[in-house]
C-alpha cells in the first residue's frame, strides 16, 4: 500500500523561552544553544532524508532548517506560524499575573484570546488548513518523504487533531531540534483525515538526559 513520510520537527531552541516569556509570532532567531545543539543532534543521530522541506516563516524554524538540511531548499508555508499572543508577547506569566484576561485564556484559550490575539481555536483552524495543503501537495506531487519544520504549539496540535494513536495535545510534548514521524496512507486520509504516528525524530535513541531538557519545554514556542 502507497505511503508518505512527513517528519514534524520542532526548531531548535531560542534565548527568549529559556526566560520563560510568550514567544509566538515574534520574530525571534535561534539561541547559540540551540544553534549548538542541533549541530550535535546532526552529527551525533542524523535527520531523515526529505525530498523537500518545508517551514513556518519564522526565522527559528528557517534557521533550524539551515542546521539540519543544510542542502535543501526551503518552502516555507504562512499557516505554519506560531500562535500569535497579541499583546502578551514577549511576556511572562508573571507579569500577567492578576490580569482578568490572562485567568480567562487560561481557563479557555478557544473562547478568550489574549488582547489582540488570536484563539486557539483560530490556531488550530489555520495550522490544519496549511497542513491539509501541504499533505494533498505530497500526495499528488508523488513526494514520498518530506520535512515540516515548525513550533512546538503547532505539532501538538496537529497530532491531536490527525495523530494516530490517538493522545491529547500535551502528549505529543517534545524537545526541541526533536519531533515524530507519520506515515500518510492516501485512501486514509481521504476517507478519515489521520496519519500514523509511528515513530520520533530523528530515529536513534535521544540524549540519555532527557530530564535535564524538561524544564526548557513549552507549550508554545
Amino acid at each position: 500500500m502507497k505511503s508518505y513520510l512527513i517528519y514534524l520537527i520542532r526548531h531548535g531552541a531560542i534565548d527568549e523561552t529559556l526566560k520563560g516569556r510568550y514567544i509566538g509570532i515574534t520574530d525571534v532567531h535561534l539561541s547559540e544553544k540551540g544553534r549548538l545543539a542541533l549541530t550535535e543532534i546532526s552529527e551525533s543521530f542524523g535527520y531523515p532524508y526529505a525530498e523537500k522541506v518545508y517551514s513556518s516563516p519564522l526565522s527559528r524554524c528557517v534557521e533550524t532548517c539551515s542546521v539540519i538540511y543544510p542542502k535543501q531548499e526551503v518552502k516555507t508555508v504562512g499557516a505554519l506560524g506560531e500562535c500569535s499572543f497579541g499583546d502578551w508577547e514577549g511576556k511572562s506569566a508573571a507579569d500577567l499575573a492578576g490580569e482578568p484576561s490572562f485567568a480567562a485564556w487560561l481557563q479557555n484559550s478557544d473562547r478568550f484570546p489574549p488582547p489582540n490575539g488570536e484563539t486557539g481555536r483560530a490556531f488550530a483552524g489555520r495550522i490544519c488548513k496549511g497542513f491539509e495543503r501541504i499533505v494533498n501537495e505530497v500526495i499528488t506531487d508523488n513526494i514520498h518523504s518530506c520535512a515540516v519544520v515548525t513550533h512546538g504549539g503547532v505539532i501538538m496540535t496537529l497530532l491531536s487533531v490527525y495523530g494516530i494513536p490517538q493522545a491529547e495535545s500535551h502528549q505529543w510534548r517534545m524537545d526541541n531540534g526533536y519531533g515524530f514521524a507519520v506515515r500518510v496512507i492516501p485512501s486514509l486520509w481521504s476517507r478519515d483525515r489521520v496519519a500514523e504516528v509511528f515513530d520520533t525524530v530523528p530515529f536513534a535513541p535521544k540524549v540519555a538526559d532527557t530530564k535535564k531538557n524538561e524544564e526548557d519545554m513549552t507549550f508554545f514556542e
